[in-house]
């Protein structure tokens, strides 16, 4: 359970009014004691997240989130942390005690515009004689009959679970993040140079999930860095069916491969695992359109210190101010730092977001969408600079 990274798990999210009892059923899900429980409104002042392993879920993330009826300033920027919370949630537990559910159905709506599915849940139901008429009244409203629920005394708990695996999404991501790129048997090289980004005696994230799957498929793994690459390819039998390389060094691993071999990068797997491919290839086609008057985002997921080698910082900004001029106007954002307005800019460049899950991303490029802004990925956005991007495996 502990080695599913957060980014890879399906996302529960439970919203509600304060006080409604969203962190007493986060407790009873998880069976443990995920949030703290009172009976003060508003005990929750952030979203907790907890990872879990549930029978007929798999991996899994709780977010319990603060009230969406919080008031005043401070309960302002609590409201804001739970919009935020819907961004990465996949699946909905709406949580009511009663038939005043005015807020909870605008909230449904904005989770039906995301295409989040909802559960409704009548919690609290201990302390009524008879949930029936109640629960009549909320499928009036909602159109879905809810759950009966007493998160203190466990009772409907298993009702939950069962709604959540009827409620499970269909996703790419089932699919794995190299889809049918490979096959059992094949030979696949990974070019994985090993930059200041990546701490000693570790690997970064996307090598790691992409050595497992391929370990998974019963493909022959060899790894190599880019000095060694000529060497690597010297002493094995037969060319590799596939390499995956670190965009960073597209255009020499490229110069380097055999004629047969596939070629593609981390980036641009995780582009099509969590992303939308097709909407990041349509955007390259802006850096073509790019003048020094233009402005770019560049938004990463991770949040660390800038480095001298740092990719989204340093390295594709001089490849842009070297295809366009100086004068172009570049922005990096990290984390979950992203601007609400993105009508500025005249391109998203995209980090792979190993560190995001599948829904968050897709978020993202709906609101670039939306706002009719071209959007791509660091990985394609490479490619498309260095000339090769109609040469590698997408």
């Amino acid at each position: 359970m502990n080695e599913t990274p957060r980014s890879n798990r399906l996302h529960i999210g439970l919203f509600g009014k304060r006080n409604s009892g969203k962190s007493s059923l986060a407790n009873a899900l998880t069976g443990q004691l995920v949030s703290v429980v009172s009976e003060v409104p508003g005990t929750t002042t952030d979203p907790v997240f907890k990872s879990m392993e549930i029978h007929g879920i798999g991996p899994c993330v709780f977010i319990d989130t603060p009230g969406f009826d919080d008031e005043g300033d401070l309960g302002g920027l609590r409201i804001k942390q739970t919009s935020r919370a819907l961004e990465r949630t996949d699946i909905a537990l709406m949580v009511c005690t009663d038939e005043n559910i005015g807020e909870e159905l605008r909230w449904s709506r904005l989770m039906k515009e995301k295409n989040v599915p909802v559960i409704w849940i009548l919690n609290k139901c201990d302390l009524r004689e008879e949930p029936g008429p109640v629960m009549r009244r909320i499928e009036e409203q909602c159109g879905q009959v809810p759950l009966p629920v007493s998160a203190r005394h466990q009772q409907g708990i298993e009702d939950i679970r069962r709604s959540l695996i009827q409620a499970l999404p269909d996703e790419t991501m089932s699919q794995g993040l190299l889809g049918g790129m490979v096959k059992e048997g094949d030979v696949v090289m990974l070019v994985m140079p090993q930059d200041i980004q990546a701490p000693k005696g570790r690997l970064i994230l996307p090598q790691v999930q992409t050595i497992r799957e391929l370990l998974d498929r019963k493909c022959l793994v060899m790894s190599c860095t880019t000095d060694n690459m000529d060497q690597m390819l010297k002493v094995i039998s037969r060319p590799p069916e596939l390499i995956v390389t670190d965009s960073q060094v597209f255009k020499t691993v490229y110069g380097k491969k055999p004629e047969g071999s596939r070629l593609t990068s981390f980036s641009i797997l995780f582009a099509q695992y969590k992303g939308d491919i097709d909407y990041f290839l349509e955007g390259a086609k802006a850096i073509s359109r790019l003048t020094e008057q233009s402005r770019v985002l560049i938004a990463e997921a991770c949040t660390h210190a800038p480095m001298t080698e740092d990719i989204g910082r340093v390295k594709i900004p001089s490849m842009l101010r070297k295809r366009i001029g100086e004068g172009l106007r570049i922005d990096v954002v990290s984390g979950n730092d992203f601007p609400d307005d993105l009508s500025p800019y005249d391109l998203i460049i995209h980090c792979g977001a190993c560190m995001f899950n599948r829904r968050y991303v897709l978020n993202r490029v709906a609101s670039a969408k939306c706002q009719h802004v071209p959007m791509t990925n660091y990985g394609v956005a490479i490619a498309c600079l260095s000339g090769i991007l109609d040469k590698i495996e997408i």
